[in-house]
């Protein structure tokens, strides 16, 4: 017997493409998906008209970066919680039931401590790749340290003030936690101190896809910065 696949079955692996070009790049516009996957730009808003009927991703304004120019930006198209459901959060619900036995039970230094512990692999980790990519800056090793952990992670340099470098943002496209993160933001927490830690230096979280966000970011100012702050 000959099996028929219908259109949008055909259409599936492509649609995943889509879906995961987003997952790791962050928020995109069909322009951008439509210039990394190769495709016709009627393809790739054929793929987003399914996705956002899905409720797998939705369509936002892009943040104003400069002088906006004439016309109205391209909307750019970002992950809903929906859309993060099928890539690895199988166990969300049970790992949210497990935290909160934990506080139930031992309190919440317990979950503290739970979340130093999973956090640790930043820390276990940074030097053996610092050394393996001496060329590298420390936020760049960092990425890769959460890339391997299934983050998705890169890194974008801050616009430069006055000409000088101002730091480094890291961008977390993915977090295989988020769910259990949004109820115990202890976790985001952890990463944060660990990532403080092991650069020498404060940083900020300036956004969690925990709480909403499209995408994790950690300012991380440049080490002059820093220099000229402890001096003053």
């Amino acid at each position: 017997m000959e099996i028929v696949r219908t259109p949008d079955e055909g259409d599936q692996p492509t649609r995943q493409r889509v879906a995961r070009s987003i997952l790791v790049n962050g928020p995109s516009t069909a322009a951008a998906l439509a210039e990394r996957l190769q495709l016709t730009p009627a393809a790739v808003r054929r793929h987003l008209d399914q996705l956002l009927a899905e409720g797998a991703v939705d369509a936002r304004d892009p943040r104003p970066v400069g002088a906006r120019g004439r016309g109205r930006p391209a909307k750019e198209f970002a992950l809903t919680e929906r859309g993060r459901d099928s890539f690895d959060q199988q166990y969300d619900d049970l790992a949210t039931e497990a935290l909160r036995f934990l506080a139930e039970t031992a309190g919440p230094d317990a979950v503290k401590a739970f979340a130093e512990r999973r956090a640790s692999f930043i820390e276990a980790r940074f030097p053996e790749v610092q050394a393996g990519h001496p060329e590298a800056s420390p936020a760049q090793v960092l990425a890769m340290v959460f890339s391997d952990e299934g983050y998705a992670a890169t890194v974008r340099e801050l616009a430069p003030i006055n000409g000088h470098s101002v730091g480094e943002q890291l961008c977390q496209q993915h977090c295989p936690v988020s769910h259990v993160a949004h109820e115990f933001p202890q976790l985001c927490e952890a990463e944060t101190e660990a990532i403080s830690r092991v650069l020498g230096t404060h940083v900020q979280r300036l956004a969690t896809i925990a709480h909403g966000d499209g995408v994790c970011t950690t300012c991380i100012p440049d080490a002059g910065i820093n220099k000229k702050e402890q001096v003053s």
